[in-house]
């Protein structure tokens, strides 16, 4: 298996951050056919395959804010208010992908992007780790 850390600093706010290329760059290097598991290592953000632009995002965002109000509402208490539907939100968006790679390029759909959902003000700084898991012969 090969793996690779990216540091990634999505700023004090919520955020939907394009992996896409991060991770066409990384399988390309294999030039095989096997898995691509992308991984985030936290407790309050999650991977999407989405359609990016064209205001998707925004409205994954949006959709996010009504269903994960940032109020009082939540018993996890630390943090900035609201940081509690932080934690929940990957019940919804799992903090991680498999995607199949052919020929060293990841098979997504015309319109699908991989990227990082962080609703998370309170921490700018995040990891992804991509893996590539190698195909039988």
């Amino acid at each position: 298996m090969r793996t690779k850390l990216l540091d990634l600093h999505t700023g004090g706010s919520e955020s939907i951050t394009d992996l896409t290329g991060m991770c066409r760059d990384f399988v390309a290097e294999t030039g095989g056919d096997g898995l691509l598991h992308v991984f985030v290592p936290h407790a309050t953000a999650g991977v999407a395959v989405i359609e990016l632009g064209a205001g998707s995002d925004d409205d994954l965002l949006a959709a996010l804010r009504d269903l994960l109000p940032p109020d009082d509402r939540w018993r996890h208490k630390h943090g900035s208010r609201g940081h509690g539907r932080d934690h929940v939100m990957p019940a919804f968006i799992p903090p991680y992908a498999t995607l199949p790679v052919v020929g060293g390029r990841i098979e997504l759909g015309t319109w699908q992007s991989i990227a990082l959902v962080d609703l998370n003000g309170d921490n700018p700084d995040r990891q992804v780790r991509l893996s590539f898991l190698t195909g039988a012969a």
